[in-house]
């Protein structure tokens, strides 16, 4: 287990900062920022390759920052995608003119996250290609890859984009070659143990004694399925196996390779298991080039490995041979143009997301956000009460982290809130960014996207009706389904929320009250969520493990129709009427 830490809840920025100061000479802290970026200052005009994912997978991200691989890299809380806002503020600092390439393993809340942040720096007139890495055969089936996860592999892909980006490739031609090296990577892993996140006292998942997960994520799932643990060499024949089975008809004999462990395997192990691996690579025809074997993509404390092969041609090749020189993986000397140190320890990043500073508000307005304070608290208290029960249910088909994350989220939401003096617009507006800027992964920029949405729909000026709240809420919803690209039936927060919207709409337009057309609707949205204990995970991280989410109910669902229910609190405490539902307080 994680026996190491201070305050769990600062268990990333405690690493982050040791990270700092123990390897100033490859990377500087950016200020302001969940990230570093390289401690040299390439050329002006060079394509800057930017990675990131969730903190526990080190050497990913910030060992992989130097030259030859990574211009900068963004840092999530554990086991969850970094904020929209975090990617774009180290975008903004690895960026030297010529274009920016985000790449990510491929999973709900970083497609997200970094698909919103590319959107905010192409606003801003940047050019940014996005690379989601799909390796992991184990999540989706071959006629299905662009639903599969991104695990070891994705190393190699940052390999041959660093290595291009540094020789001096422009934007099209390094994006090409990263595609490229995607659809020629494929991993397939097993695990021993489940990891522990600081703090907890068991595991994510357990493993029964002799035996072992086949198909394990990076995020501390368990795998697709258990069997009995096999020798080495067996087990070198079921991940070359696996592997081989899904070598493209075109490939070359060549390939790299990547025996990777997962936190608590010894390298000694890992050599043996490579020993059995090369032999029967060899004895399918394979020439190993540059083999790497040892730790490079980690989950926590988890004991268990991984087989990756990409299949090289000339030009991956070349990319995958060229020198790098970073914390973590350092091959002969440091590649591309002449670099010079930049000057000072530490850089700062453009702020991509400010407190939004006040507008004008009508007295309407004003009262409406201080009834939206209340709501948020009430929320924030009913997270905090259910937080354990949250990551129970998140850890049966996920990484455990969703209560977590909600606190986190509601919390700085929140904080954002208290700061603000304005009308509901810009109340809630500056209270999703807060959100989605703390939480990070999929919840944050969803229920980011939730606050944002409503408050711009209510504005500042207006008083709150009903028909304008109703209108509001839906608004959110559908945002969340497009941004999300889920369904009602996939098993998501969309199975509470749209069900809850369907019932406040049907309950005003009936002439109800409307905080008893809430309390009607918080009853629907709980039935709606229990429902989904009944169904299969259809898409998100939770997908590839869809028969073990049977049975239990899906997190977001669960607490969308919590917090749903704590909000209604503060609208009870109010006097509603016809027309304006959320007026201040009166006295008799």
């Amino acid at each position: 287990m994680t026996r190491v830490f201070g305050d769990p809840s600062q268990f990333r920025r405690d690493a982050m900062d040791g990270f700092a100061d123990a390897y100033s000479r490859y990377v500087t802290r950016v200020s302001g920022a969940s990230g570093f970026v390289r401690a040299t200052a390439p050329p002006a005009g060079k394509v800057s390759v930017v990675i990131g994912g969730g903190a526990g997978h080190y050497p990913s991200y910030a060992g992989l920052v130097g030259p030859g691989l990574a211009d900068g890299c963004v840092v999530g809380e554990l086991f969850a995608s970094p904020s929209a806002t975090q990617v774009t503020r180290i975008a903004h600092a690895a960026h030297h003119g010529g274009g920016i390439v985000l790449a990510f393993g491929n999973y709900a809340g970083d497609r997200l996250n970094f698909g919103v942040a590319r959107q905010r720096l192409q606003a801003e007139g940047l050019d940014v290609r996005i690379i989601p890495v799909t390796d992991d055969i184990a999540s989706a089936p071959a006629e299905e890859v662009d639903r599969r996860r991104g695990i070891a592999g994705t190393f190699l892909v940052y390999k041959v984009g660093g290595a291009a980006a540094d020789r001096g490739d422009q934007l099209d031609e390094v994006e090409r070659l990263m595609r490229a090296s995607n659809a020629a990577t494929f991993s397939f892993g097993v695990a021993f143990a489940g990891c522990t996140l600081p703090g907890h006292p068991k595991p994510l998942f357990s493993v029964e004694n002799g035996e072992m997960e086949l198909g394990l994520g990076i995020h501390g799932e368990p795998g697709i399925r258990s069997a009995e643990i096999l020798p080495a060499p067996d087990l070198a024949r079921s991940l070359v196996d696996a592997v081989l089975v899904e070598r493209p008809r075109h490939a070359g004999p060549r390939a790299a390779v990547i025996v990777n462990g997962l936190g608590a395997t010894k390298y000694e192990e890992l050599f043996g298991l490579y020993a059995h691996i090369h032999g029967l690579l060899a004895a399918e025809g394979v020439d190993v080039i540059l083999p790497e074997v040892g730790e490079l993509v980690t989950s926590l404390d988890m004991a268990g490995c991984s087989l990756s092969v990409m299949w090289l041609d000339d030009e991956l090749e070349t990319c995958w041979s060229a020198p790098a020189n970073t914390a973590a993986f350092h091959r002969h000397a440091p590649s591309g143009p002449s670099e010079q140190a930049s000057e000072g320890t530490e850089i700062y990043a453009r702020p991509a997301v400010d407190t939004p500073k006040p507008l004008p508000a009508s007295q309407a307005s004003a009262a409406a956000a201080a009834v939206a304070r209340e709501m948020l608290a009430a929320m924030l208290s009913t997270v905090i009460e259910h937080e354990q029960e949250l990551g129970r249910l998140d850890a049966v088909a996920g990484d455990g982290d969703h209560g977590h994350g909600m606190v986190r989220g509601l919390r700085a939401a929140v904080d954002a809130a208290s700061r603000i003096d304005g009308g509901v617009g810009t109340l809630l507006d500056g209270a999703g960014a807060a959100f989605g800027d703390e939480a990070g992964g999929t919840s944050g920029i969803l229920w980011g996207l939730i606050l944002s949405t409503v408050g711009s729909e209510l504005g500042d000026v207006n008083s709150v009706t009903a028909p304008r709240l109703c209108h509001a809420v839906r608004s959110a919803a559908e945002a969340v389904q497009r941004l999300g690209e889920a369904q009602p039936g996939d098993k998501t927060m969309l199975d509470a929320l749209i069900p809850f919207v369907d019932a406040l709409e049907a309950g005003t337009r009936a002439g109800m009250q409307f905080s008893e057309a809430w309390r009607s609707a918080a009853d629907t949205s709980e039935r709606a969520a229990a429902e989904t204990a009944g169904w299969p995970a259809r898409v998100g991280r939770a997908r590839p493990l869809a028969d073990r989410s049977i049975g239990t109910p899906d997190p977001g669902a669960t607490s969308l129709a919590l917090v749903a229910r704590a909000a209604l609190g503060p609208l009870l405490a109010r006097t509603p009427d016809a027309e304006r539902i959320l007026p201040p307080r009166t006295k008799d």
